[in-house]
């Protein structure tokens, strides 16, 4: 799990190196958000102890999503932890926009936005792009963004001038290692379908330029495979199966891990070789995950909180 904090980055994480979040003290993480007075230290809130904090949280995925309660459940542990005790001290106003509707993210966006909450939590790339679209002045958290620098977040992780900060969910290099241990455990795959929702993953590219230079090394070909909607996924999964030795590699974005169950079925009904990138997918039939439990990340949001 690669995780970067673009408020305070050391210079190692800057240059790209990984650190592993169970190593981290999460209390490094409470620091302050956006600027000077955006952060509520333990002092602080020793002196203010009624005031009700207001936190807005964009997520991207429906409210009956598995995987979306599990982050929920995550970030609200992580903040009782931290002595944030919904109803007591803080108010939390959820806001769920799913994969399948994309229209709905910059709506609820500008709900939150409306709400003037004191910090927003945000999911993904698409979420935190809807809310930097409508506010440049709320402190924003993201959980899960891959490309912070290519999307215009962060103007850098150790000075983001801004008023957005949060965690890298993965180095664009794991593309390549996907590919690696996919030829691990299937040797005579050669072809291999980068499969990615572009709604979802704007930042595509981040991915696949180094699966492609990967592929190239390893005489494998790359192809890419974007899904617009969930009526395309057995068109591309079966396809990679009308040649022989093909193999599917799953990036992570918020309409994947909506699609997972799909997405392992239809790989296990056409016996194509795939690797994914959550536990969540092997909960639901995925053969190989090289990637931990995601809901992980969020008590770290709420340490950053």
């Amino acid at each position: 799990m690669i995780l970067a904090n673009s408020v305070s980055c050391t210079p190692a994480l800057a240059s790209g190196d990984r650190m592993h979040f169970d190593q981290l003290k999460r209390r490094q993480f409470i620091t302050l958000l956006g600027g000077a007075a955006a952060a509520w230290p333990i002092a602080a809130r020793a002196q203010q102890p009624e005031r009700m904090r207001r936190i807005g949280v964009l997520m991207a995925y429906a409210d009956s999503d598995q995987e979306g309660q599990a982050f929920e459940a995550a970030f609200r542990d992580g903040l009782r932890r931290l002595g944030w005790i919904e109803g007591r001290n803080t108010r939390i106003d959820w806001r769920w926009a799913t994969a399948d509707d994309p229209e709905s993210i910059p709506r609820l966006a500008n709900e939150l936005v409306a709400l003037q909450p004191d910090v927003i939590l945000s999911h993904s790339t698409p979420t935190t792009a809807a809310l930097l679209m409508q506010t440049r002045s709320i402190p924003i958290i993201f959980a899960f963004v891959s490309d912070p620098l290519g999307s215009g977040f962060v103007r850098s992780f150790r000075a983001p001038n801004g008023n957005a900060t949060g965690f890298i969910v993965m180095e664009p290099t794991m593309a390549g290692k996907w590919l690696e241990l996919l030829k691990e455990i299937a040797p005579r795959v050669n072809r291999v379908a980068f499969l990615f929702n572009p709604a979802a993953a704007p930042y595509a590219r981040y991915y696949l330029e180094p699966f492609t230079a990967t592929a190239a090394s390893i005489s494998m070909e790359p192809i890419t495979a974007p899904v617009r909607d969930a009526s395309e996924l057995e068109t591309v999964i079966a396809g990679q199966t009308r040649e022989p030795n093909g193999g599917l590699i799953v990036m992570r974005d918020a309409f994947n891990d909506t699609h997972r169950k799909d997405i392992t079925s239809l790989a296990s009904r056409y016996r194509l070789p795939a690797v994914y990138p959550f536990r969540s997918f092997a909960a639901v039939g995925g053969l190989f995950v090289v990637w931990k439990r995601a809901d992980r990340q969020f008590p770290a949001s709420g340490d950053l909180y």
